[in-house]
């Protein structure tokens, strides 16, 4: 028993120290071959090269800043805002008969739309600047009654429709930092819709009532919109500044605000607590399509298209080049298993490419940012550990990507058929749903199924139920979570390699 026990560890440890003399076999190969090296390095400094050339081209200075939100978010800010100073406690109460919507057809021409994120209601702000803290409760054109606050922040309250036949009334208390918004559909009977904290509401504080119409969804794009609010019983308690009521569009001149169809601007008109107010767009997170100048770091890594064909080929030349050379048959014959010639090849190249894409993109991201913001580009913000996860993840998209291709080609034994294989199923994806055109259904399935799916490693954009637009990966936004994504792509990867390992074992060198 003794005897046996000993030969089965010893055959354990032969196997590894196999494995691994496989491996420093392969790694000899590899670096002798001055073109599979050079292509390696080509891949990392493609990052940089094409980060280096994102960032030189940028250039916005001299456009209107993007106003940012407390959380550091860029947002949307503007609307048109009746409003009056608000120097402490108290409460502001109006009702709401009518909310209507109209979207141009054609310039001049304007139809009445639904605009489902449409808001008419009260508001609290610490002051008119864009990005301020803030605290509302609103009627929508679809979404019911909600309260919102500092940009990302929604609550739903009751549902429902306003129309002249269903009236919705609404209040919004302050006592200090807390505002507590409230809905009734009688003005008797209040239902509470949430209690929030909002700092700095000094005396530059302003409440009152607002009217907001975000874009409307086209087809594969946005039209601006407008909205008029019908308002009364108009209410105020406590410490309200006294006085004519003032309207203003908040951040006329906002690059993420669309503003008015043509022939249209916000107003307001009324008095003995009726008022009727007329605006535009948004108090939301900014996204893509209502910031579309703005940069992303999936944008300075766009050289990962270009590095990762050179990748792919590479990967293919690794076994391929000892198929056309008849090489192949040495290899196999000094391996002590034909599946542990495979899995060094794939861990020398996979472990080699990962390096090379991880160097590239850790010198590309803050390069290619620094030359951006220098250009006067906006980035939409990420943490440092989501900086991180895109460098990490584009290496092992590049990794991952090379060693489907070194499956492709022990099954093919061709490097042209190697190569045009894993680029249609890993690259052609990629361009489909980077193209503009591909309707949405189409450009978010290719992005859940095949290999492309792993360009979701990239994502640093956030969807937002409150902001309707278009959330496409052309747009930097994914139908699955980064590492979901990435995953696909592995999936695909061991099962090739899997398939690969059988075949060289049933098939000659």
């Amino acid at each position: 028993m003794t005897a046996t026990v000993t030969a089965s560890r010893s055959g354990r440890r032969a196997g590894r120290n196999g494995l691994a003399r496989l491996v420093h076999a392969e790694w000899t190969k590899f670096r002798t071959v001055r073109g599979w090296v050079i292509g390696t390095v080509v891949a990392a400094l493609v990052l940089v090269l094409v980060a280096l050339l994102t960032g030189v081209s940028s250039d916005q200075n001299g456009s209107p800043p993007v106003p940012v939100g407390p959380g550091g978010e860029p947002v949307t800010d503007s609307f048109y805002f009746v409003h009056r100073p608000t120097t402490g406690d108290g409460s502001i109460t109006v009702s709401v008969s009518e909310l209507r919507s109209s979207i141009p057809r054609s310039p001049g021409d304007l139809e009445p739309g639904i605009v489902p994120w449409a808001k008419a209601g009260l508001v609290i702000k610490e002051s008119t600047r864009q990005g301020s803290h803030y605290a509302a409760i609103m009627v929508t054109g679809s979404h019911g009654v909600r309260m919102q606050d500092d940009y990302v922040n929604d609550r739903a309250g009751p549902p429902g429709l306003v129309s002249a036949a269903s009236v919705h009334w609404l209040r919004l208390d302050r006592s200090g930092d807390a505002i507590t918004g409230y809905a009734s559909a009688d003005g008797t009977h209040w239902t509470k819709a949430g209690t929030v904290r909002v700092s700095g509401l000094g005396p530059a504080a302003q409440g009152g009532l607002f009217v907001a119409s975000p874009p409307s969804m086209d087809g594969k794009g946005t039209r601006g919109s407008v909205s008029t609010a019908v308002f009364g019983d108009l209410r105020v308690r406590g410490r309200w500044a006294g006085g004519d009521w003032t309207g203003d569009q908040v951040g006329p001149e906002s690059p993420s605000f669309a503003g008015y169809p043509r022939n249209t601007s916000g107003s307001f008109t009324g008095s003995d607590g009726r008022f009727t107010v007329t605006g535009a767009g948004d108090m939301a997170p900014a996204v893509r399509e209502t910031l579309p100048t703005g940069g992303t770091v999936g944008d300075i890594l766009a050289g990962t298209f270009a590095a990762l064909i050179v990748v792919i080929v590479v990967g293919a030349l690794f076994i391929t080049t000892e198929y056309r050379e008849n090489l192949i048959r040495v290899t196999l014959a000094a391996a002590p298993g034909r599946s542990r010639v495979l899995v060094a090849k794939a861990t020398v190249l996979g472990g080699l490419t990962f390096v090379a894409g991880l160097a590239g993109a850790v010198v590309a991201v803050p390069l290619g940012e620094w030359l951006a913001r220098a250009g006067g580009v906006y980035l939409f913000p990420v943490t440092t550990s989501t900086e991180l996860r895109v460098e990490f993840g584009i290496a092992a998209l590049l990794a991952t990507a090379a060693i489907l291709a070194v499956s492709a080609g022990v099954l093919l034994r061709h490097s042209a058929g190697a190569v045009t294989t894993v680029v249609v199923a890993v690259v052609l994806p990629y361009i489909l749903i980077a193209n503009p055109f591909v309707p949405a259904g189409a450009s978010n399935w290719l992005a859940r199924v095949t290999p492309a799916a792993a360009f979701s490693v990239q994502q640093t954009l956030v969807q937002y139920h409150q902001v309707t637009s278009i959330y496409t990966p052309y747009d930097g936004y994914y139908p699955l979570a980064p590492w979901a994504g990435f995953a696909v792509l592995a999936g695909y990867a061991v099962a090739s390699l899997t398939a690969a390992a059988v075949v060289l074992h049933r098939r000659d060198a």
